[in-house]
């Protein structure tokens, strides 16, 4: 548009034409002629605006969620490793009362027998050369621990130490088929060795050495013990008879137990580096004394290939 003379004379005289417009209006009142000019121009100015604030506050919204978006994914990140954190020690706190509680079982097989035992916990379970199940505990010769020891927790036998570090040792478990250990049946003198049938620890063989002698599921199986307590202390309880096999025209008799102490879930166990001088007998058999008929027979020697070895007492609790 050019800078003509006209066009400034046109401009000033609608800037005019306003002025009084305006003059007019406001000197008026509310009864300005010019009152529904202004309310439609207040409706249509108005609608316009609020269309427009529709459409720009999202897109304020927007860029106000991008700016604090860091601050907000900080607080989120600090509220989930807080939830970690509150998980972590409830798990801890659940493990610390459950250690607590085997821990006080365990002393008290050990306090009711008589072993001077060293407390350990399963810290891995593998293999070893000539076994087939075994489990890694975190004591050692440090610890008095020493090899051919009897190791237990608060339920029954477990097995024996048979590989002795400074600050760990390894444990064969009575379920290895390669593990043997004299028994007898609780409350007489018939007595026979257990040995390990594999199958993640769930029975174990008895082979009671008298085939004449009365066995039957329900009658619950005792260490017997070693010379000198070595592998096996006496007393600890083993398991109890699920079923009895026929063994017509043999020598002797054969049954399968369920062990006490569950080998596939191990955790606090005790190594009994002393045993008692006199052998507990029935004194922690589980569930409490059952009546069993007594045999009047006397008990010979058991063979000590299968139920002795070296060892040395140590210190412990």
């Amino acid at each position: 548009m050019k800078d003509t003379r006209r066009a400034r004379m046109s401009l000033g005289l609608l800037l005019a034409a306003a002025l009084v417009v305006m003059t007019v209006d406001h000197r008026a009142g509310d009864d300005s002629p010019f009152g529904p000019l202004r309310g439609a121009g207040t409706a249509l100015f108005g609608t316009a605006e609020s269309a427009g604030a529709d459409v720009i506050r999202p897109v304020g919204q927007f860029f106000e969620t991008m700016v604090g978006a860091p601050d907000a994914q900080r607080r989120i990140d600090a509220l989930s490793a807080e939830n970690q954190r509150l998980k972590r020690d409830l798990v801890a706190q659940s493990l610390d009362q459950r250690h607590s509680a085997e821990l006080r079982r365990l002393l008290g097989v050990a306090g009711t027998a008589g072993y001077r035992i060293v407390p350990a916990q399963v810290i891995a379970r593998r293999g070893t050369p000539g076994f087939e199940e075994a489990i890694e505990l975190d004591v050692g010769s440090a610890d008095g621990v020493r090899s051919e020891m009897t190791v237990l927790n608060g339920d029954g036998l477990v097995g024996r130490v048979v590989q002795v570090g400074t600050s760990t040792s390894t444990v064969v478990l009575l379920s290895d088929p390669a593990s043997a250990a004299g028994a007898r049946l609780e409350g007489s003198n018939e007595i026979g060795v257990v040995h390990g049938v594999g199958e993640n620890g769930r029975l174990v063989r008895f082979r009671l050495l008298d085939s004449t002698a009365q066995i039957v599921p329900g009658r619950r199986i005792l260490s017997f013990g070693s010379q000198r307590g070595v592998p096996y202390v006496a007393g600890v309880p083993i398991g109890v008879v699920e079923r009895v096999e026929a063994t017509p025209g043999e020598l002797t008799r054969i049954a399968y137990a369920r062990p006490y102490a569950d080998l596939t879930a191990l955790d606090v166990v005790g190594v009994v580096v002393q045993s008692p001088r006199r052998d507990p007998r029935d004194a922690v058999r589980p569930d409490g004394p059952r009546k069993s008929a007594p045999s009047p027979k006397p008990v010979p020697s058991p063979k000590p290939e299968a139920l002795r070895g070296p060892g040395s007492a140590g210190r412990g609790i």
